[in-house]
Formats: structure tokens, sequence, C-alpha cells
């Protein structure tokens, strides 16, 4: 199946309309549109995320490609929401996971991205653009999918649309199928299941992140895989199954199950190299930082499936002029392809498929997208070795993985009495 992955999206083809605007982006840009901005004083964008795409490397390639300056500001994904809310004004770009798009585009202060100032819009994978995967099979329904929240009514619009407009609240960029990591070394048998996270077995060195819409999401999969919870949808639970939830995790809580409840990507890393936790929530560059230090560390996959979550960037609507051509040029070179292979390597999935493939080598190709055993050692983005020859990817090749999704990481209607029984959970 080597470019079963690449036909799958390329065979959607451009509508008429599509092709001419596409054509005129990249004709654009052949003649000379970055020179025009560099033509000017240099240009820099300042970049508000949760960190974990904002890689020294990434803006080093900017500077050598776009002549651009990229500032980066490193926050919560709580943070991350509150800032995009109340100060949009202190970023020329938001890197946002998808959940958290519900909660700002109430507020107006997003632009709503015109579609056909993309000229990678009609290779993005339409997960993204029709809820479905490349093969056309429906994603997961249960939680925030990235489709329910893609669309704007209009541009600088507060509301979003049923289907498809020309206007997205953030051009995709990553995402991923989430699932528990552990120390194999440590555990010393396979883990199968969610409800692993809370077995006796494991007091006192298993975590669980602290973030609310998250580790809600997490908390549902481990109950339900218990048997202890059952959900109409675990993505947006009514009061008594947030209840109910919780009160399985506050005994849990009690019993010393716990290490501890991070909420930063290194706090995260930290638990798992040092051994103080062998299993947990984690993020997969989260497990290949562990990797990179020579730690054992594992991203299993569990039989109820994975629990997913996607990111993009997005444009506060203040910004305008120069700025927004100048993000748009980012974006537009953000899936050209070597950011794309950059951040596949740490084990994401890249929005545009078959320009980060036209980064990777075929070896690298194989192992993370295909699930085939590498035929060399595979190293990470910062080209440390994570994984040696022969090795196969956790959890399989891309349609295993994306296939296997349970749920989105999401927004409830009860978002706020949710996060206040979460909050007095943690405090327990």
């Amino acid at each position: 199946m080597t470019d079963d992955v690449t036909r799958s999206i390329t065979r959607f083809g451009l509508s008429r309309r599509r092709a001419l605007q596409t054509t005129a982006v990249a004709g654009a840009a052949a003649v000379g549109f970055p020179r025009v901005l560099r033509a000017q004083e240099p240009i820099t964008i300042r970049i508000a995320g949760t960190g974990v795409n904002a890689y020294n490397e990434i803006a080093d390639k900017a500077k050598e490609d776009l002549g651009f300056n990229i500032e980066y500001t490193v926050l919560t994904s709580d943070d991350v929401v509150r800032r995009a809310v109340t100060q949009p004004r202190s970023f020329d770009l938001l890197d946002v996971e998808y959940w958290m798009i519900a909660k700002i585009v109430p507020a107006g202060t997003l632009l709503g991205m015109d579609t056909s100032r993309v000229e990678y819009f009609d290779q993005i994978v339409p997960i993204f653009t029709r809820g479905e995967m490349p093969d056309g099979t429906k994603i997961a329904s249960e939680g925030t999918a990235p489709f329910e929240v893609s669309y704007l009514t209009e541009q600088g619009g507060r509301a979003f649309a049923d289907g498809a407009t020309e206007f997205m609240t953030a051009i995709p960029t990553v995402y991923n199928a989430d699932t528990l990591g552990i120390r194999p070394d440590l555990i010393g048998r396979p883990i199968e299941s969610w409800s692993e996270l809370l077995n006796p077995e494991f007091a006192g060195k298993a975590s669980i992140l602290n973030i609310p819409s998250i580790g809600i999401m997490d908390a549902a999969m481990v109950c339900e895989a218990m048997g202890e919870v059952s959900y109409g949808d675990k993505g947006n639970m009514t009061k008594e199954e947030i209840d109910a939830t919780l009160a399985v995790l506050t005994r849990a809580k009690r019993d010393g199950q716990f290490r501890a409840f991070w909420k930063d990507f290194n706090e995260s890393v930290n638990l798992m190299a040092s051994g103080e936790v062998v299993i947990q929530s984690m993020w997969s560059p989260a497990v290949t930082a562990v990797r990179q230090q020579g730690v054992p560390c594992e991203y299993v996959p569990l039989k109820e499936g994975y629990r997913a979550w996607a990111s993009g960037l997005a444009v506060p609507a203040h910004v305008d002029g120069r700025m927004r051509d100048a993000a748009y040029e980012f974006i537009n070179w953000y899936l050209s392809g070597w950011v794309g292979a950059f951040l596949n390597r740490q084990g994401y999935y890249t929005a545009v498929l078959d320009t980060a493939k036209a980064h990777m080598t075929e070896n690298e190709w194989g192992y993370w997208m295909e699930g085939e055993p590498a035929s060399e050692p595979i190293t990470s983005p910062t080209g440390d070795p994570i994984d040696d020859a022969g090795a196969v990817r956790d959890g399989g090749s891309y349609w295993e993985r994306m296939g296997a999704v349970a749920c989105w990481n999401a927004v409830m209607d009860e978002d706020r009495y949710m996060v206040r029984k979460w909050n007095e959970f943690i405090a327990a």
C-alpha cells in the first residue's frame, strides 16, 4: 500500500473554481509575492500555542525560506483559550486545537480563514473538510470532531456553519490518535486496555493529565473499559455521567493510584523518563522525547481505540494588511511539506499528506505512515535515534491508528459543570 494514502487524498479532483483559485495563488508566488514582503522591513510573526509544535528548527527554516522571524509564546491548553478570547492582539497566529475552537469562536476574535488563499486547500485530508477518512469512511462522531467546528457562516462570524463554506476557523496542520504511554521495561507485560490506568498493580505509579477537557475524555475511556460507566456520548456527557466518571477517579485518587496530575508536556516526559510513573496519559512527542533520552517508552494500541485530537493555525480578527498576507504565506509554507515531514517524525500526521511524503525517505514514510518495519534506524525530528531497524511503529499504520479512533477531544454542553467537578476531583 505504498501509495494508498497519497492516492486516496489526490483522487478528489479540484473544482473549476478551486483550480482557478489555486492557480492564482500559485501564480502570485511564482512572480515574487514573497519577494514583495521581503523588500520591506523584516516581518516577525508571533505564534501563541501549547508549544508542542514550537520547534526552533521550524522557526529557523521559516527564516531561511521566507525571511520571517518567528516568536513562540508557549501556554497551557486552558491559557491558549483564555489568551485567544481576552488578549487576541497579543499574537499574530494561534496554534489552536479544535476543541478549543468551540470555546473561542463565540467571542468573535478569530478572522475566519479565506480558503481561496490556501494553496494546498484541496489536498487537505477530508477529516477536516468532509468529516471522513481519505477512503470515505466517516470519522468517529463522539466528541468535538474537527469538521463540526471547521467552518464559519461568514468571515469574522461567531457561529459555525453546518457544512463547508469559504471561511475556515483554522487551517489544519497536524492531528493524531492518542493513547496511554507506558514504560515496558518496568511493567514487563502487555498493556491492552485503557482500564489498566486504574489497575491497583500500578498504584502510585500512574498519572492522568490535568487539562479538564482532555483529561475527562481519557477518564471516560478508562471508566467505560472497566465497565463502571456507560455513556450515551463520551464527548458530550450528562451531569450524571460526569459525576459517575469523577467518582471513579476520586476513589482511585484516595486509594493512592496517582503519582501526579500533569499539565505541562515536559512534566509528562520527566515523570516517565525518571520511572516515577510507568503508565499515564501521554502525547506522541512526549513519547519521542523519552526515547531520545535512551529510555524505553511505548505508545500502546488499546482494544477500546484511541482518543484523537487535531490542531491548526488561526488568525485573529484584527490582523490585516501586510501581516495578514504574511500569515497566509506562512500557512502555505507550513503545508508545503518540510514542516509536515518534520512533525511526522515525532509521530503526528500532517494535514497534507502528499507534500510531507515528498520530504521523507521511503524508510520514514513506510515506518510512520504504513506500519512497515524500518529498513534502517528511525530518528526523531531533531535527528536523535528512537527506533532500530526492524522496528514497527506503535499501533501500526495511518489507517490502523486513525481508523480506530473512538472519540475526539471535546467541549461538552455541560462544560462549566464538568470543569468545576474536575477541579473538585483534583482538590480531593
